[in-house]
């Protein structure tokens, strides 16, 4: 398995696509919402597609393997506001469970991710 480009990592347009959701679901919501929690669980969407990112455009495989580490706690984080959201009824519970398994893939595939690094150093 060898990837050349950003874009032949099916982990990060799984993450980029489910931040693209996440934008659009609360650019719909009011003033408030998008001020508080809005602003926050965007920026922690965005950071588990960018961290991969990062990490894929650094030289070191251990640079790498460390900004897995910080997007697979930006998945926690999202994780987190997703409650958040589903108790203060910004997304209803069909929704919820959605983008809570879409989360949950991309941190399984994550997590696959990180040992592929660390088996082959040139990943």
């Amino acid at each position: 398995m060898s990837y050349h480009k950003i874009e032949d990592l099916e982990v990060y347009l799984l993450a980029e696509d489910f931040s693209n959701k996440i934008w659009d679901i609360t650019m719909k919501w009011d003033f408030f919402a998008k001020d508080t929690v809005g602003k926050q669980v965007c920026n922690a969407a965005d950071s588990i597609s960018a961290n991969i990112a990062e990490g894929y455009g650094r030289f070191h495989y251990k640079e790498n393997k460390n900004f897995c580490y910080y997007s697979r706690g930006s998945i926690v984080e999202t994780k987190s506001f997703l409650r958040k959201m589903k108790y203060r009824k910004l997304v209803d519970e069909d929704n919820y469970n959605v983008l809570l398994k879409e989360l949950e893939t991309i941190h399984f595939k994550l997590n696959a991710y990180i040992k592929y690094i660390g088996r082959n150093p040139s990943a």
